[in-house]
């Protein structure tokens, strides 16, 4: 079955801000994979086989990249979570994501036609996280000599340089900004070519949409694509694909899910020959490779074996009734990453209306970014949200909010509940979680517990349920008596959170 909600016809809008508004056969088969080579750590090239037609429930080598939990390789083999543990006993009954490195054997049932074999990247080097901490990308970009160096354009009511702009789409999606120069400089020549060619100059990355002129919204919709892939990979959803040519593709399943999530980018603008080239060894890794050097030649895991999330209270106070409104849904843009939860105080009216309550920490941490409708904070208290666990909170009006750089409790006043940033229908607050600068699935194998509460994804998105032993929430936009939740931790008396000093 093709997953429908990963097709082109998805990001058909402009995706200037994150959204808590959902987005709203006869195929031709590619061929199968081909005998290649691939270079190691070491430079040396290692031989990349042909898949056999395996026999339903063969066991198969695998080794465990960063990321992998059972659920997402379950939906890449095609088989199950009990059929994986069946044939690797070693692997704990509490286990949440796989240790890297570590091999396994998966119990396969074939799908014909699996696509390029060849690994683009880690992981590791796609997320913007601590891998990209010692990285200025104003002054990579100065030192070369592209056109991209002097570039200026239109960005979130602002004019930025070409950095800036850059660096705005990797933090609010979350990707590398290593990641998103190379692509310029593989489909634009960015950084080494001294002139802008004038056919690109509306539609650099070849997205042609009247939603996405120029060099920005090129990006935004890339960034969109590459995630809505990245994370449809990771948990095992996003398993074919088809192109517009109507060409299915199905990635090879001991893929990354960065090279699945180049694979599905080139996907939707390239023509056949293009996006072989795209996806190969001469191809967008290359450009990487040019820039910032062998990507494989360090480990670059982000995502430890077995991680587990901090205890985490509800963003409520002791004694308020509030309302789930919103099952997971994404994080930030369109379509995947499913990280989110949404949470509305009771109010007397519907729609977007003042409130004077507050939407408070789920633990303690440092405020480490705050934007239009933003608060970040940071729970390993070192103010980089590209490290550790990070709790992303939108919707949070700028009155009163608290500043960047506080060092806050849980339980702790953070910002009113509003319809500030991005689009919304009314009053509330979005949160969704990042660690090592990956979203993480809030109903994934890390799920996203507060207070003893674990979400599970309904039928479609914003639908999803609350669960307790014995206890049921389900999400409402209605905020009806079924959606009702309240936080049972102590009271604790807060002061006021002084607001943000406007800048002159």
């Amino acid at each position: 079955m093709i997953l429908k909600r990963f097709g082109a016809s998805l990001l058909g809008f402009a995706l200037l801000l994150s959204s808590c508004d959902t987005a709203p056969s006869g195929l031709t088969i590619g061929a199968a994979v081909t005998a290649e080579t691939q270079e190691d750590s070491e430079g040396s090239a290692t031989a990349i086989p042909e898949h056999p037609a395996y026999d339903p429930g063969s066991l198969v080598d695998y080794t465990a990249q960063a990321g992998d939990t059972l659920q997402g390789l379950a939906g890449r083999f095609n088989t199950s979570a009990p059929e994986i543990r069946a044939a690797n006993p070693n692997i704990p009954e509490d286990v949440t994501s796989l240790p890297p490195g570590m091999p396994m054997q998966i119990p396969i049932y074939y799908r014909a036609y699996w696509g390029e074999a060849y690994k683009i990247l880690p992981d590791g080097l796609f997320v913007n996280g601590p891998s990209q901490v010692d990285f200025d990308t104003s002054g990579f970009v100065a030192v070369h000599e592209g056109w991209f160096k002097d570039y200026r354009g239109s960005a979130a009511k602002d004019v930025l340089s070409g950095a800036e702009i850059v660096d705005l789409v990797a933090t609010n999606f979350s990707i590398s900004p290593q990641f998103l120069l190379a692509l310029l400089e593989y489909q634009t020549g960015a950084l080494t070519k001294e002139q802008f060619d004038p056919s690109l100059r509306s539609y650099p990355l070849g997205h042609e949409s009247q939603f996405h002129r120029g060099v920005y919204l090129q990006l935004v919709w890339a960034a969109n694509i590459l995630n809505n892939a990245y994370y449809g990979w990771r948990a095992g959803k996003l398993i074919e694909f088809e192109r517009p040519d109507g060409r299915l593709l199905r990635p090879d399943p001991w893929q990354t899910a960065s090279s699945v999530a180049l694979q599905y980018l080139f996907s939707q603008t390239l023509d056949e020959e293009a996006f072989d080239l795209a996806i190969g060894p001469t191809g967008f890794a290359q450009s990487y490779a040019n820039l910032f050097g062998d990507p494989w030649a360090e480990t670059s895991d982000h995502i430890p074996g077995s991680l587990r999330q901090p205890e985490l209270r509800l963003p409520m106070a002791p004694g308020e009734s509030w309302s789930f409104t919103g099952g997971p849904h994404t994080g930030w843009g369109q379509g995947e990453p499913w990280a989110a939860l949404d949470f509305a105080p009771g109010v007397e009216q519907r729609g977007c209306v003042d409130t004077d309550v507050w939407a408070r920490a789920v633990a303690s941490g440092m405020i480490a970014r705050t934007g239009e409708g933003i608060v970040v904070l940071d729970l390993d208290g070192d103010g980089d949200e590209r490290t550790g666990w990070v709790i992303f909170y939108l919707h949070l009006s700028s009155a009163g909010r608290v500043r960047e750089g506080m060092q806050v409790a849980a339980g702790q006043p953070l910002g009113h509940p509003s319809c500030e940033g991005g689009s919304s229908t009314g009053t509330h607050a979005h949160l969704a979680r990042k660690y090592n600068g990956e979203w993480m699935l809030a109903a994934g194998d890390i799920p996203f517990v507060m207070e003893g509460w674990i979400p599970q994804e309904g039928a479609a998105v914003y639908q999803g349920t609350l669960t307790k032993p014995g206890q049921l929430i389900r999400a409402c936009s209605c905020s009806d008596a079924k959606s009702a939740i309240g936080s049972t931790e102590e009271v604790i008396d807060f002061p006021t959170p002084q607001p943000e000093t406007p800048e002159p």
